[in-house]
């Protein structure tokens, strides 16, 4: 049995602003990377082919594919991936209707069946974690017993439900990194946002125990796993050894909710030193002083805080249990362990105005970040906010534009979509232009200095972007 896995090239854009993949961020792929290394263990062969690296025409990325002649091609795909992943698709099933397809993620297990009636060459869609499902699917199980299945049946679909026997993730092996043509170099993190490179993303736990409305992540439902403190250092070692990692991204939005698993972490990594550096992400309520202390001395260099809005009243409605003072005393206690700051951002919530976009950006100023991501608010399949954002606003559901980067939705308190870019650019000059962040760029060109040089290298490049997010009027 061969299986491909294909992560999409998708539609990583601005709407109108194409063209800038050299500078593009580019993360490894790490949900598939974790099926292939399952699979792989299994016996089974497999090849994962990652669209965006190295850049390639759709055609030349397609030839490669079928040479690999798959049995079974199984995509990931995001809401705004999920179209050009269906294009693939069909060239494959077109050059060999063989090939069963099979597509896993938050936004096919949030339409599931949907998917079926509407797009006749996927064959399956796996609701939820795929490996077992995956690995079921391939060795030939009846197609009912497989938990997570989505299926036609005869004239009808089949819906086999959530899995339950979940994996232990700590006996999973380490995510197929060495399956990536290019791997580390041609992955790029976020400018100015490592110390060293080159860098991997790991993932060290599944689910999430809150229901933030904009998170179409509630799919998965409530249940929160995570690998163990061994599990990291293990991993984390492994990448040194094998690919000279120096810099780890951990995309978890809970990192240190169990602390007692991060308390013993940053001890390991004091015992027997990697000399890597990481960023990882918290959530306010799940940090404290001395547990930030040990984070520094373990290496940390970077934490992200999802504060997504500075007006309390849209906190109150989105973002559960959080409060601005909160936050506020949040950022001050990592500042004070020497530890950078990056705060996450949401513009164009339901609810949301231009006086709450003041606030927001006013609040932002008060906290003296070191760096924002400002996304532009999406109404994903599968969120809570979903069902009801049409009597909220004006919704462009265009899946392929729906990637946090265009307002596919505009609320009541905005005049029109034109309006809210233009907040959102005064927004974004209102903090890069602020004197306390230009403080301290200068020094940061000389901490980061591999991001120094991918600016330098591909300068027309930033030149036109930044362009791109300068305001319009005056």
């Amino acid at each position: 049995m061969r299986i491909l896995l294909v992560n999409p090239f998708g539609s990583n854009w601005i709407e109108g602003l194409k063209g800038s993949a050299e500078t593009s961020v580019r993360m490894a792929p790490i949900g598939i990377l974790s099926i292939a290394a399952y699979l792989a263990g299994k016996g089974f062969k497999v090849k994962v082919a990652d669209c965006r690296i190295p850049a390639a025409r759709a055609n030349e990325a397609i030839k490669k594919m079928l040479l690999f002649k798959p049995d079974m091609a199984g995509f990931t795909a995001t809401t705004s991936g999920f179209i050009d992943a269906y294009r693939i698709a069909e060239a494959l099933k077109n050059a060999d209707p063989g090939i069963r397809i099979i597509f896993g993620g938050v936004h096919v297990s949030a339409l599931r069946g949907n998917i079926l009636e509407n797009f006749p060459c996927i064959d399956y869609v796996i609701n939820g974690e795929g490996e077992k499902a995956m690995a079921e699917l391939a060795a030939g199980a009846s197609l009912d017993s497989i938990q997570g299945l989505v299926y036609r049946n005869g004239s009808g679909i089949k819906d086999n439900g959530v899995r339950t026997d979940l994996c232990e993730l700590d006996s999973l092996p380490f995510p197929a990194y060495n399956m990536l043509e290019g791997f580390p170099k041609a992955f790029q993190p976020p400018l100015f946002n490592y110390p060293k490179f080159p860098s991997a993303t790991m993932i060290s736990s599944r689910g999430c125990p809150y229901q933030c409305s904009y998170c179409d992540r509630s799919v998965f439902r409530k249940s929160f796993r995570y690998n163990s403190a061994d599990y990291l250092y293990e991993q984390m070692a492994f990448l040194r050894k094998e690919f000279n990692i120096r810099h780890i991204f951990f995309y978890d939005d809970l990192f240190t909710f169990h602390r007692n698993r991060i308390e013993e972490f940053c001890g390991l990594m004091q015992k027997n030193p990697l000399h890597m550096t990481f960023n990882c992400a918290v959530r306010v309520g799940h940090i404290d002083d001395d547990l930030l202390k040990m984070l520094k001395a373990a290496g940390c260099w970077m934490v992200s805080i999802g504060m997504e809005s500075g007006d309390p009243g849209l906190l109150a409605r989105h973002k559960s249990n959080m409060k601005l003072e909160e936050v506020r005393n949040t950022v001050r206690s990592i500042q004070r362990c020497n530890i950078r700051v990056k705060g996450l951002f949401m513009m164009g919530l339901p609810g949301e105005t231009e006086q709450s976009i003041r606030k927001t950006a006013d609040f932002i100023e008060t906290l003296e970040l070191d760096d924002v991501n400002m996304t532009k608010f999406t109404p994903f399949p599968g969120s809570p906010i979903y069902k009801t954002v049409r009597e909220e606003g004006e919704f462009k559901e265009d899946w392929e534009l729906m990637n946090c980067m265009n307002f596919v939705f505009v609320p009541h308190g905005i005049a029109s979509a034109e309006r809210l870019d233009e907040l959102y650019r005064q927004s974004l000059k209102k903090f890069y232009t602020n004197k306390n962040w230009l403080r301290k760029f200068g020094p940061l060109m000389f901490k980061s200095p591999h991001s120094t040089f991918r600016m330098l290298r591909n300068l027309p490049t930033f030149l036109r972007v930044k362009n791109e997010f300068a305001p319009r009027n005056k």
